[in-house]
């Protein structure tokens, strides 16, 4: 190792040098202890070299998060509604420029060293379920949306300088993480055509561009092995990104290294799970916040203790060090984005393009004549948020706030109670003085101290805002005194949200939702503690109503013209980070709060917004227009005006389905799409609102698809053109959707699948005609288990020009021409259990820590395999390769289309990742096979089938 002087001008620092030898030059000049230490997501500074500290990671997804006042635009799930690539690339680079300023100009809000120039971002986890937590972090359900809309993001992060990075986005989070609870031990079980057609391809566009420069692993399993230790890092990763000529910087998610031990299990100790992690790729520990000293003791360990090399640890600082010298950490004065100046924080310009990308995200889902509003129509704006714009976990703090209520000029009516809560002795709770501390004392009901406006959020969950502080009352942990001084619910562990729970005697008990402590009057001073540990040593409570929420708005909505209700979530409660939603309903008071208001006016416009699709099924049936919008940032309000007035046009899609209520949505862990039946692509019951569904002012015409070919070979390309035209007298915006579909499929084939989209903008009766190109290999290929690859089978499609996945306009057929499939050959090589055709109460686990997949029967059932169109010429014995821990019977049992081939037990190995073989004679032999069936009983796991003469 090397540690001599460094000279005047160390080679490393020469910017007319190879990345790689400027790369190389660096690292030789670092000490083993240096090197180690830059394993942690805090690196130290390395005076001796010049080298300044390095922390990874800045949140970013959609806007510069935590570090106080920026830029806020709409959330992921609403810039997926944008269908607007260019627009989620200007996006992004604001977003980079904003970072780079708070890099350059500010001092650290968080942690030590300057703002990281890393930006953990953007988020491609497909929106399989609604129900999701961090359902307003993804794009979409679709795998080719929300690849193109991540690639995009990523080109506008790093931005176009061929040598240096304005900023290094990395994609989140590897793989298959679509849930919240038990997140850090439920296992997605993904098997092969779900794991390439659908997770894998999210991720993969980005990378193969080399757009993405890093990947965030996830906290969950797939196929029974942590994402921290997933080969797939190096074989699908890695493999992507190597015509790029850039390696991807892979780092962890906060605690995940520590979790392989504790709660996973998946290793004794933490030298030998961290050293398995750094070995399947893991370059950077985000673990134990800024103390480094864990993962550098537990990396010296597994050192010590031969589990990892100095070479190991050199590949994961090279990639580090490699995004340092893009990011133009080593020649500063060659860096082109080092000027940027703080200036472009909340710059006007980004204030108009938080604006645009507000208003390009609003979707409409219903409108019978109702919308756009004229100028002179007095508008009602009610609602729990009329007034108010919430902030996620990673959203920027908004620099100001246009409300609904804001954007249409009104005085807006929120709905909600305004309560008094009194003890036994008649003293009410109030909120007084300049820190808001809650305190009893005598007040009468029209005090302004005494009075709380209550937020029920379902669930029992509430927030209570002064009157007089017009701030929420929050837990604090010093002293568990509650303080009416929070402008919302904002920081990880939710100090804001309560409980008022029945005592038996009328009366009701306030509790903390965050530690599940009751509310105690101190007899002396009165001061009101969240310390009791049970109900009966809880302050009896009796709740007053001094304002009827439901009642004010009728009355408000009953003088106006038209009422506009605006309902949705506060993102930091009942679906969240930490914590999936219980449903798909509205919060029983805001559509109660609905259905009074529309009672009293029938002219009412239903606005959601929300981070998640909801249930509307009865107000879609009775409500005359409705509109959804994510929580859209600063300008929420001034775009929803400008909709609802009609001053720009409705043009945002759907980018997931909404489900109607009664639907009965499969399983939460249900990972498999196609079999379960998730998403557009596999779901059989009608939606509410389908998969790109929304509605326009412009009055959009579909004429003269065509194909340039009927017929094509395998690899060849499809031409499709399409006249679209505006109809209408106002100009407006149109996402014009292509879908495929395979009408001679030998698997379960989507019914729909994207496979291209493109937004227009057409004047009052223009036209225009729109090519689409579709290479066959990317647009109909699947994934075909017998030869595990992607493959197009010959046979007829049809391309479906569409307005959404359930409306489609314009059909053309084509064959695509080639050999038939031959059939599987078993013999030969391993026929793995996980490649089956279709499967029943089975369950993918890990075949061992390191690689390789095996089956299990789920619990207390037999499993079945079926493998469609098999060869077994010549094979007169069967080998499987199985595992078992649990004492007792046993079996596996193989059936050639319904007859009995073999049959064989299943002992003991002692182990799950100790495997064995058995084998046996087949009872007779057999050619070509409609369906070998294996049926697995007992506990115990299957890696393979060999067929052999």
């Amino acid at each position: 190792m090397s540690t001599a002087a460094v000279s005047a001008t160390p080679h490393f620092r020469e910017p007319g040098l190879p990345l790689a030898q400027r790369v190389d030059e660096l690292l030789s000049q670092l000490t083993d202890e240096e090197r180690i230490a830059m394993l942690h997501q805090y690196s130290p500074a390395i005076p001796r070299l010049g080298v300044g500290e390095f922390r990874t990671g800045t949140e970013t997804l959609h806007g510069v998060a935590r570090l106080g006042e920026a830029t806020t635009f709409p959330q992921a799930v609403g810039l997926g509604a944008s269908w607007d690539e260019s627009l989620v690339r200007e996006v992004a680079e604001a977003v980079s420029v904003e970072q780079r300023a708070f890099h350059h100009h500010r001092p650290p809000a968080v942690g030590t060293g300057r703002t990281s120039l890393q930006g953990w971002a953007p988020v491609v986890n497909l929106l399989r379920d609604p129900r999701w937590g961090r359902n307003e972090e993804g794009y979409s359900e679709d795998p080719t949306h929300s690849a193109r809309l991540g690639d995009a993001f990523c080109r506008g992060m790093s931005g176009d300088d061929p040598e240096h990075l304005r900023t290094a986005p990395v994609l989140k989070h590897f793989l298959g993480y679509n849930n919240e609870d038990g997140r850090c031990t439920t296992s997605s079980g993904l098997r092969p055509r779900v794991l390439h057609e659908y997770d894998l391809a999210a991720f993969r566009l980005a990378i193969a561009t080399g757009a993405a420069t890093g990947v965030m692993a996830a906290y969950n399993l797939v196929n029974g092995r942590p994402c921290h230790v997933s080969p797939l890092i190096e074989q699908q990763l890695r493999r992507w990104a190597e015509p790029t000529g850039h390696e991807l910087f892979v780092v962890s998610d906060a605690e995940a290294p520590s979790n392989l031990v504790d709660p996973e299990h998946y290793y004794e100790d933490h030298a030998e799970s961290h050293a398995a992690a750094l070995r399947a790729g893991i370059d950077s520990f985000t673990d134990h916040g800024e103390d480094s000293s864990v993962t550098v003791g537990r990396i010296t360990k597994a050192l010590e203790r031969g589990l990892l090399t100095m070479d190991d640890v050199n590949l994961a600082v090279r990639r580090q060090l490699a995004i340092r010298f893009r990011l133009g950490e080593f020649d500063p004065e060659h860096d082109p984005y080092a000027g940027i100046g703080w200036e472009v924080v909340n710059s006007p310009a980004h204030q108009e393009l938080a604006l645009r990308a507000a208003t390009e995200s609003v979707v409409l889902l219903k409108n019978e004549g109702l919308l756009p509003l004229p100028a002179d129509r007095r508008v009602a704006v009610v609602g729990p948020l009329a007034c108010t714009l919430f902030e996620d976990w990673y959203s920027g703090s908004h620099p100001y706030r246009i409300t609904v209520a804001d954007g249409l000029g009104v005085q807006g009516v929120e709905g909600v109670d305004r309560i008094v809560l009194r003890t036994a002795d008649g003293r009410a709770l109030t909120a007084a003085g300049p820190d808001g501390l809650l305190t009893v004392a005598e007040a009468q009901d029209s005090d302004p101290s005494a009075q709380f406006d209550l937020f029920d959020w379902d669930l029992g969950v509430l927030t209570l805002r002064s009157a007089a502080t017009g701030r929420y009352a929050s837990l604090r942990d010093a002293d568990r005194r509650v303080a009416a001084d929070r402008d919302q619910p904002g920081e990880w562990d939710v100090h804001e949200t309560f409980r008022l729970e029945p005592d038996g005697d009328g009366g009701e008990l306030l509790r903390s939702v965050l530690t599940g402590r009751y509310a105690q009057v101190h007899a002396a001073t009165g001061a009101v503690t969240m310390s009791g540990e049970s109900p009966t040593v809880a302050a009896g409570l009796t709740r007053t109503v001094v304002r009827d929420g439901v009642a004010e708005a009728v009355a408000a909505a009953a003088a106006a013209d038209t009422a506009v209700v605006v309902l949705g979530n506060d993102p930091h409660i009942n679906g969240r980070e930490t914590q999936d939603r219980a449903g798909l309903n509205l919060p029983p008071n805001q559509d109660r709060l609905l259905r009074a208001v529309l009672a009293a006016q029938p002219d009412t416009v239903l606005v959601v917004m929300s981070s998640y699709p909801y249930a509307l099924d009865w107000a879609a049936g009775h409500v005359p227009a409705i509109l959804w919008t994510s929580h859209a940032g600063q300008e929420t309000g001034r775009a929803l005006a400008r909709v609802l007035r009609g001053d720009a046009d409705a043009s945002g899609r759907l980018p997931q389905t909404w489900y109607q209520g009664e639907d009965e949505l499969p399983e939460r862990l249900d990972y498999d799409i196609i079999k379960a039946g998730w998403t557009y692509q596999y779901h059989r019951t009608p939606a509410l609102y389908p998969f790109g569904h929304g509605l326009s002012y412009a009055d959009f015409s579909y004429s003269r698809l065509a194909l340039d070919a009927d017929r094509l070979p395998q690899d060849g390309t499809v031409t499709a053109r399409v006249s679209l035209g505006n109809r209408g007298e106002r100009a407006g915006m149109e996402t014009v959707q292509l879908y495929v579909r395979a009408l001679d499929a030998r698997y379960e084939a989507p019914l729909l699948r994207l496979a291209d989209f493109r937004k227009v903008r057409l004047a009052a009766g223009e036209w225009t005609e729109l090519e689409f190109r579709l290479p066959v290999e990317q647009a109909l290929a699947h994934w075909d288990v017998a030869t595990g690859a992607f493959t197009v089978d010959p046979g007829r499609y049809e391309l479906l020009v569409a307005r959404s996945a359930a409306d489609p306009v314009l059909t053309a057929r084509f064959t695509v021409d080639g050999p038939a499939p031959a059939p599987r050959r078993a013999g030969g090589r391993p026929l793995r259990a996980v490649d089956f055709d279709d499967y029943r109460d089975a369950v993918i686990v890990d075949a061992g820590r390191t690689d390789g997949d095996a089956v299990t029967p789920a619990a207390n059932q037999a499993a079945q395999l079926v493998f469609r169109n098999v060869d077994l010429t010549g094979a007169a014995t069967l080998t499987a390769e199985v595992s078992r821990t649990a004492p007792g019977p046993a079996g596996l049992d193989v059936y050639a289309d319904g007859l009995l081939l073999a049959a064989l037990p299943v002992d003991s190995t002692g182990d799950r990742h100790t495997w064995t073989t058995v084998s046996a004679a087949l009872s007779h032999q057999h050619g070509t096979l409609s369906e070998l069936t294996v049926v697995l009983t007992g506990e115990q796991r299957l890696a393979a089938l060999t067929f052999a003469p």
